[in-house]
């Protein structure tokens, strides 16, 4: 009985730690798709590159139930060769609530886009 109790609790704990951190993947993989799509927003011509980061804040809000802490910042940065590229960073923390220790994690995304010209 000792026995079972003992490693139930142990595959418990794993069973719990693998669900966790298929969670903080999903959400960094959605952060990072909408980091893309801010900087794809902020390419556009006629829009600054610095409208991206409030964009993927927005759209963080609405694709990640309850992740309207997350900070986005977008801006124009020089690619290979001098190509104007947007660039647009998010970072959110992420609790580990299926676990009973650790604080969280910190996930930090940034998403590139080649800026329009005339």
């Amino acid at each position: 009985m000792v026995e079972f109790v003992l490693v139930s609790t142990l595959l418990l704990f794993l069973f719990l730690g693998i669900i966790q951190v298929g969670l903080v993947l999903h959400v960094r993989n959605t952060l990072a798709a909408n980091a893309a799509e801010g900087a794809r927003h902020g390419a556009n011509l006629g829009v600054e590159p610095a409208d991206g980061g409030p964009y993927a804040q927005r759209l963080i809000a609405e694709t990640i139930p309850g992740r309207s802490d997350a900070t986005c910042a977008g801006g124009q940065v020089d690619g290979p060769g001098g190509v104007p590229l947007v660039e647009v960073t998010c970072e959110v923390r992420v609790p580990l609530s299926l676990l009973p220790f650790g604080g969280g994690v910190t996930v930090h995304v940034t998403g590139h886009a080649v800026k329009e010209t005339p």
